[in-house]
Order: structure tokens, then C-alpha cells, then sequence
């Protein structure tokens, strides 16, 4: 394959391939369009890799390789409560709350459940689960003073935030696995907030 760069009468650059096969064949081809062909086969590269069928041996380190370098993960707070167990508005324990638990004394405090998904990685993760369905205001109490009390005059809130999974999916031939990165809304905190009109 010959490559020879000429001039055109507008001055702009092209590049001439000179095949040869049994007659040859001149293709012009624009600086805009290589790169626009460099950029399509970089994507396909890309797209390659990132649909490999692993092995089950292979997938435990592809998976951590991939939330390592594409898909960082945030550390899940610790302790988390399972899902069922029950909660409650902490009103009465509002004021004696350590300062460091910022969950816990927002005027929406909210706990960590931990969550499953089946097929996906991680499988687990902490979610967070508004405790009260007011907001904690100090207000004037009549014979108690300045005290904390649940106001429904305002709502708490989920604060949602879009996170990525590897969803575990089997391949063509069945003995191996795609990995698949899909978006998942999860619940962070809870805020306090007016309630929506209707």
C-alpha cells in the first residue's frame, strides 16, 4: 500500500491510498473523516472489551478490576440494620445523640438497611431509610419548654443517587459471563422538605 500526500485546489489536506490489486483504486480520504474513522474503530476496541464473556473462574477478578478503575464504589456505612427489623422516629433521643452521627441527628435522621441484588456486584450495599415521616423541629411545648417534636408541617425525604452495578449476565454459549454495567437509584439520606403541593 502506497500513501502519498498531495494538494487539492482548496488547499486542504488529503491523503491518497493507492491499493493495488488487479487495478488500482485511489480513495481521497479528509483529516475530519480519518479521524472520525480512528474514532468509531477506538469505540468498537472499547465496546470489545467491555462486553468479554468471562469464565467463572475469570469473573471474581474482571469484577474487581472493573469497580476498581471504571466504577469506583463508595464505602457502605457501617452498621447496617437489616431491612425488616424495626424503626422508629428518634424524637426522644434527639438532643442526647453523639455529634458525629450525622444521620442520626438531621432534622431527618435516617438509618442504613442493607440491600441484595442477585446477578449483580457488589450484591450487597447500604441504603438509607428516612426514620420519621415529619422532621424534628424544637419547639415551645407548654410546661416542657424548647423541646424536639416531630412536625409534619414538613416531610422527610430519600436524597437519591445514581450508582453503578455489574450485572452478572450469561453469554451466548452459556458457560460464560457478561458483565454489564447498569444504573441503579440509590436512597443516601434523608432531607427535610416542604411538602409537595397538589
Amino acid at each position: 500500500m502506497d500513501v502519498k500526500q498531495v494538494s487539492v485546489a482548496d488547499k486542504a489536506r488529503r491523503w491518497i491510498f493507492s491499493v493495488h490489486f488487479c487495478t488500482p483504486i485511489i480513495i481521497i480520504i479528509s483529516p475530519r473523516l480519518q479521524i472520525l474513522i480512528l474514532a468509531f474503530l477506538a469505540a468498537s476496541v472499547s465496546a470489545c472489551k467491555m462486553n468479554r464473556c468471562y469464565n467463572e473462574s475469570e469473573l471474581s477478578e474482571a469484577v474487581e478490576r472493573k469497580l476498581r478503575s471504571h466504577y469506583h464504589q463508595p464505602p457502605d456505612p457501617l452498621p447496617a440494620a437489616d431491612p425488616d427489623s424495626p424503626s422508629s422516629c428518634p424524637v426522644e433521643l434527639y438532643q442526647y445523640l453523639a455529634p458525629h452521627e450525622e444521620n442520626r441527628r438531621s432534622l431527618s435522621p435516617w438509618r442504613y438497611v442493607l440491600r441484595s441484588m442477585k446477578d449483580h456486584f457488589p450484591s450487597t450495599y447500604s441504603e438509607a431509610e428516612c426514620l420519621c415521616s415529619g422532621c424534628i423541629l424544637i419547639q415551645d411545648v407548654p410546661g416542657k419548654g424548647r423541646v424536639p417534636v416531630e412536625n409534619f408541617s414538613y416531610t422527610s425525604v430519600p436524597i437519591i443517587q445514581s450508582r453503578v452495578f455489574l450485572r452478572r449476565d450469561l453469554c451466548g454459549d452459556g458457560g460464560k459471563y457478561r458483565l454489564t454495567p447498569v444504573s441503579q437509584d440509590v436512597a443516601v439520606g434523608c432531607t427535610c422538605a416542604r411538602p409537595m403541593s397538589t
